[in-house]
């Protein structure tokens, strides 16, 4: 059986280390149906001055090269913005599991609607950190949502 939330535990993690690095609370890890884990990371938009890199894409370019992605997990400690729903749908990742889509909902209904499964674990936890995070830099967390 696989335990999602000992895999968002993973993800949680790696925004934990993201928010001590200065940057936006948002971590991701990539797992095999399993549960073996893949490739983890987080947002290091502001760290590396790199706005391509969040937390689905660290994980996603950690994980390496995978034979076929339709039986990979994408956990994440939030809903998936468009750019990261993007790279679930173009390599086919059949399910993705969100810490939370309270602050953020991005594009799981998208997902849903083209065949993804998503579970919303709605994590305290999550809706917490960055619900804290973007009262305290609700610029970089616009920038970082393509807001203006």
């Amino acid at each position: 059986m696989v335990e999602y939330q000992k895999m968002l535990d993973v993800a949680i993690e790696e925004a934990r280390i993201g928010l001590s690095e200065g940057g936006i609370p948002i971590g991701a890890a990539l797992f095999d149906k399993q549960g073996n884990l893949l490739g983890k990371g987080h947002n290091r938009r502001v760290q590396e001055n790199d706005a391509s890199v969040h937390g689905e894409t660290d994980a996603f370019r950690k994980a390496g090269r995978q034979k076929t992605y339709r039986d990979k997990i994408m956990v994440t400690t939030l809903a998936p913005c468009w750019y990261c729903s993007g790279l679930v749908r173009q390599f086919k990742i059949g399910t993705v599991v969100v810490g939370e889509s309270v602050n953020f909902d991005g594009g799981i209904e998208w997902l849903r609607e083209n065949g993804v499964e998503v579970i919303d674990l709605n994590s305290s936890q999550c809706v917490e950190m960055l619900k804290n995070y973007i009262e305290e830099n609700s610029e970089i967390w616009n920038e970082d949502i393509g807001e203006e």
